[in-house]
């Protein structure tokens, strides 16, 4: 299949041990197989998903170069060379939806400042698959990313969160560094307020796939820690005037 040159977001199962034709369409396969130049986060995990995807590689000679959070911006404009070159280039993370929580949205403001065609294609995203399943306010959400790490300031972080979410009835999602989820998990229960409802959604697409919707009072006299897994929070409050 020949590719025509524009960068590709190409999604990457949420769940590496899973093959990728169980979350990624058909045609978005075809395409990647077609893609000879990369741009990923980690080599050998990008490799090993090219090679799951059945690419025909062979891999080894395929073009792989790294864009992560250590990236110098200057570094970020030599990445397009492939399309300066009239090639297909495909940026991927290391889970999930590129671009989105993600260093690679700095290749895709690169690209549009150049001018270069940029096309999403179809997968998995953790945000929105854990906001579909939640139940919660799916028209107003705000992902607010990684929380502060010590507990006074997440403490406050959480409140402010909460205070966003009943004035503009928004859902609030946030996440965490795996080893760090349970510290966040009882951080909340302990801030938040016993009406409020929280959404704890872990391991999405695996087989271990765990979503929970409960108010803060229900997790407090049942509290199911996600653990060191890959998880993702979400909490809508309450407007005060709906309050008891």
């Amino acid at each position: 299949m020949t590719v025509p040159a524009a960068l590709y977001l190409i999604p990457v199962p949420l769940d590496e041990a899973g093959a990728p034709e169980a979350v990624l369409p058909a045609p978005v396969l075809e395409r990647i197989r077609g893609i000879r130049d990369f741009v990923v986060e980690n080599a050998r995990t990008a490799r090993r998903f090219l090679s799951a995807c059945g690419h025909p590689g062979p891999i080894a000679s395929l073009g792989i170069a790294i864009l992560d959070e250590h990236t110098p911006d200057a570094a970020v404009p030599a990445l397009l060379d492939p399309l300066r070159a009239g090639r297909a280039l495909g940026l991927m993370s290391e889970a999930g939806a590129p671009a989105v929580a993600d260093p690679g949205a700095r290749l895709v403001s690169a690209s549009h400042d150049e001018g270069f065609r940029v096309v999403p294609l179809t997968g998995p995203s953790s945000i929105l698959l854990a906001l579909m399943a939640s139940g919660l306010e799916g028209q107003r959400f705000r992902f607010a990313g990684y929380l502060p790490v010590a507990g006074p300031d997440r403490a406050a972080a959480l409140r402010a969160l909460e205070s966003r979410s009943a004035a503009e009835r928004e859902t609030q999602v946030f996440i965490e560094t795996p080893y760090r989820n349970d510290a966040l998990l009882a951080e909340v229960l302990k801030t938040c307020r016993a009406d409020t409802r929280l959404t704890v959604a872990a391991d999405l697409t695996a087989g271990a796939e765990s979503i929970r919707t409960a108010t803060v009072a229900h997790w407090r006299r049942e509290p199911a820690p996600p653990g060191k897994r890959p998880a993702i929070f979400l909490l809508l409050a309450r407007p005060a005037g709906a309050r008891r």
